[in-house]
């Protein structure tokens, strides 16, 4: 065989061959190739944008986390003063119920002096009736001298 034909025929078989890749192998592979790439950046985007939920989402639990600290420490201060103020009330009850105490134990003390006032009264009476009888050596009645003996008790 001559090289020229052998040449020209290699072309041609090179040229179908080109023909044909381009044809029918290339497109498929570039489709592929593309949708590869496609792909790639998707996930690419998609992790941007996760990137950014991320920091923002950090932001909004970190002015969460603000948020509740304060709330927390103003509801610790109420707490605080709500305590503060039930152990005022109740040390104010106790005083008041400490005078009213007071004041009944010496209500009753008065009364207790009224009523010993009134039997030693009472006492001095029979005293100086048993007196006045030793004295007359008779018997007094008591029931006919007994205004004489309401006067003695108020005078004493």
């Amino acid at each position: 065989m001559n090289i020229n034909a052998t040449l020209i025929l290699q072309a041609i078989v090179f040229a179908i061959l080109v023909w044909f890749t381009m044809r029918y192998v290339w497109p498929p592979l570039t489709k592929v190739l593309d949708e590869r790439a496609q792909k790639i950046a998707e996930g690419l985007a998609a992790a941007d944008r996760a990137k950014a939920d991320l920091a923002s989402a950090n932001k909004r639990v970190e002015e969460q986390l603000a948020l509740t600290r304060d709330e927390t420490s103003k509801r610790l201060a109420d707490a605080d003063k709500r305590a503060q103020a039930i152990v005022e009330d109740a040390r104010q009850r106790a005083n008041d119920d400490g005078q009213k105490i007071i004041a009944a134990a010496k209500a009753e003390a008065e009364q207790q002096v009224v009523r010993a006032r009134e039997a030693l009264r009472e006492e001095v009476a029979a005293l100086a009736v048993k007196g006045a009888e030793a004295i007359l050596r008779r018997e007094v009645n008591a029931g006919v001298h007994a205004e004489l003996l309401a006067r003695l008790k108020t005078e004493l």
